[in-house]
């Protein structure tokens, strides 16, 4: 079935969410397979998944079967300058697996996150970043990963993907949106809520 939100006939859709008991990395083989498996009903071209160390870009590389799969990696000097954490041979699996990687500026703390660091005051940037933190550090990530792929044009904002982030490792959460760029992020749109943790 192809994706087109606008087409439908119905008045309304039930669409499973899965909450997670817990948020972490347990949960990342069953978000992805959940990603996978919503992707096929709908036709969705793009998964985009969060690898910080590679495990989890790797695992989805081999789980996602018929949609492209953007593996996005922290930003190069992310812990210590001039350091990449995605291992150059995890970098390599990962794209022999067919799958792409993205290493860019991440959308929600580049020189904001500069400012806060020599300052001691926030910017914009970070403080969507802790409100888009209230629905869980899953949901934060996978909308910034959306908006880095769209900018790098990974992902077209034309049409729906789904996107895959974590709390600290693995994968706990999944969504359905619609990607903007980020001088555009009041036109994203998440569409569906496939899973997260329930943060209890």
């Amino acid at each position: 079935m192809e994706f087109d939100r606008h087409s439908r006939k119905e008045s309304s859709i039930s669409v499973p969410c899965v909450y997670h008991r817990r948020p972490g990395k347990e949960n990342t083989k069953e978000t992805l397979e959940i990603a996978n498996q919503r992707a096929k009903e709908l036709g969705i071209k793009t998964v985009l998944v969060a690898s910080t160390a590679g495990e989890t870009g790797l695992l989805a590389a081999r789980i996602v079967s018929k949609a492209k799969v953007v593996v996005v990696s922290h930003s190069t000097g992310f812990l210590k300058p001039d350091s990449q954490q995605l291992p150059p041979d995890l970098r390599e699996r990962i794209e022999k697996e067919g799958a792409q990687v993205l290493t860019c500026q991440h959308a929600l703390g580049g020189v904001g996150r500069a400012v806060r660091k020599k300052l001691a005051t926030y910017e914009l940037e970070e403080i969507i970043a802790y409100t888009l933190r209230i629905f869980g550090e899953g949901t934060k990530v996978a909308i910034e990963i959306a908006l880095m792929a769209a900018d790098a044009g990974f992902v077209s904002t034309l049409e729906p993907c789904i996107s895959v982030g974590g709390t600290s490792q693995g994968a706990d959460t999944a969504i359905l949106l619609q990607p903007a760029h980020a001088q555009n992020f009041f036109d994203m749109k998440i569409l569906e809520i496939l899973a997260k943790p329930q943060l209890i």
